[in-house]
């Protein structure tokens, strides 16, 4: 009897703890409850607030209009590198090129081992080599991350993107996904249309003589990129790329980085016509005054 009345205690003694938990687990999430309930309000309206603060357009969509421009160091290499000598010694610091974290998701672009000794050989002579040395328009994605802004007009049939260097420029066809490009051309065929908030824009027929940047990253005219431009804010965009070109690239592949709207007083695109200053650099050995070899 008396172990049976061990039981019968033990049993009840655990029953009594067991209630006093349950108590205690009660009144624990009644007071976490309305605090994750505040919580998740907050989040909502903080959510709403940033919706309410994108700028739309009559017709209700996002309006990406303004003038734009990257920072960063993405226009010398999409990779993560580090400071480098610049390409003349005569330039001493001012032409060194500085480090840079990188804006290629997975840090690497994935190429075949092919080009990417290709890569390496433009790297080696990039001065040179480098398109945009010569003032040839920056093709797409690089006209965006270039050290220069870029304007964006915008209307529900098409989106004009304007850019200082060179100044080059694009005319991007809504919602007209059938419309085929003419020609090959240095800006490629863009066209586009809108996810929820997002404006996706899908280029092609660029000319493969275009690089991504001036440590000589490239790609052939089998190159597709699709654009992201999305709002992080009334002055912030985030840009992504992903690029396909099964000529170079092992897969596809992301870029991503922020655009921020200048907010400079009187901002306008200025003119950088830079022929004339590639001119000497291309033709400099046809003039009259050149060394006779």
């Amino acid at each position: 009897m008396r172990l049976e009345s061990g039981r019968c205690l033990a049993a009840l003694t655990r029953i009594t703890t067991m209630e006093a938990d349950m108590n205690n687990l009660t009144k624990t999430c009644c007071k976490i409850i309305p605090f994750l309930i505040i919580s998740l309000a907050g989040w909502a309206n903080v959510q709403a607030a940033e919706i309410s603060s994108i700028p739309r357009t009559a017709d209700g969509n996002p309006d990406f209009g303004g003038i734009w421009q990257a920072l960063g160091n993405a226009h010398y290499n999409l990779e993560p590198h580090a400071a480098d000598f610049p390409p003349l010694p005569v330039l001493g610091a001012v032409g060194a090129i500085p480090a840079g974290l990188g804006v290629v998701e997975g840090e690497t672009i994935p190429y075949t081992p092919a080009a990417r000794a290709q890569q390496q050989t433009n790297q080696a002579d990039w001065l040179t080599l480098d398109p945009v040395a010569k003032c040839y328009m920056p093709g797409i994605p690089r006209a965006n991350y270039m050290p220069f802004p870029l304007q964006i007009v915008q209307s529900p049939e098409h989106i004009v993107m304007a850019y200082e260097f060179a100044s080059a420029s694009r005319l991007v066809y809504m919602n007209r996904p059938d419309f085929e490009a003419p020609v090959f051309s240095w800006m490629g065929h863009g066209r586009g249309h809108f996810e929820g908030d997002s404006l996706v824009i899908d280029v092609t027929d660029q000319v493969p003589d275009t690089w991504l940047d001036h440590a000589g990253n490239h790609h052939t005219d089998a190159l597709r990129v699709t654009e992201r431009y999305t709002h992080m804010g009334p002055n912030v965009l985030m840009y992504e790329a992903t690029l396909i070109d099964a000529n170079v690239y092992t897969r596809p592949w992301t870029i991503r980085l922020p655009l921020y709207r200048r907010l400079d007083t009187n901002m306008q695109l200025l003119e950088f016509k830079c022929v004339e200053f590639a001119e000497e650099m291309m033709y400099g050995h046809l003039s009259k005054d050149a060394e006779t070899p």
